[in-house]
């Protein structure tokens, strides 16, 4: 049960955004930025460091999310997404996702624990600043997204199929505010 009154029919971050909206747009507007701008980073690849980083940190609702968001992307690949949630050496992926995701899981712990070693080995595979910059950034607000998710005790659905309409969303959709309001998903019709 939600820590404040929530609206019943919205879960995760979307009741969140749906009840303080004024702090929703700038939030959404950073998201959208970040992971539907321009980037030498594919949609796919920034949905999966929202993933990984929301894996690490046990949040259910983002973890599946974006995860589900990730795969249906162009360029997603599920046996990546689970290979990372494995371990990230076994990942069949490029050196140079495989150290960013290593950023993004530093980063995760504490920004603290990222070394200059650990820049280095993304830079000798073929990691821009730019995308080591968004990587930490992205890492970092997805820290964020789930401690006010999980802080706030948000409703998580159980139905598996509501993460397929809701990565589909995503996916189409991205991160703008919709100008009607945010609306409940229903699985059963969409």
């Amino acid at each position: 049960m939600p820590h404040i009154d929530l609206r019943s029919d919205l879960y995760g971050i979307t009741s969140l955004l749906d009840y303080r909206k004024e702090a929703a747009e700038p939030l959404c507007e950073l998201t959208q930025l970040l992971l539907r701008g321009e980037s030498t980073l594919t949609e796919s690849e920034r949905e999966l460091i929202a993933a990984y980083v929301s894996y690490l940190n046990e949040c259910t609702f983002c973890t599946a999310a974006h995860a589900t968001a990730s795969c249906i992307l162009p360029g997603g690949d599920a046996s990546i997404l689970e290979s990372a949630f494995s371990g990230i050496d076994q990942m069949d992926a490029s050196d140079k996702l495989k150290s960013l995701l290593k950023i993004a899981a530093k980063v995760q712990q504490s920004g603290l624990t990222l070394r200059q070693e650990d820049i280095n080995n993304a830079k000798n595979n073929g990691a821009t600043d730019t995308e080591i910059h968004d990587t930490v950034l992205i890492a970092a607000l997805f820290c964020f997204y789930n401690r006010y998710v999980d802080g706030l005790a948000t409703r998580t659905p159980d139905n598996p199929l509501f993460y397929e309409v809701l990565g589909n969303r995503i996916a189409t959709r991205g991160y703008k505010m919709p100008a009607d309001g945010y609306h409940a998903l229903n699985v059963s019709s969409e």
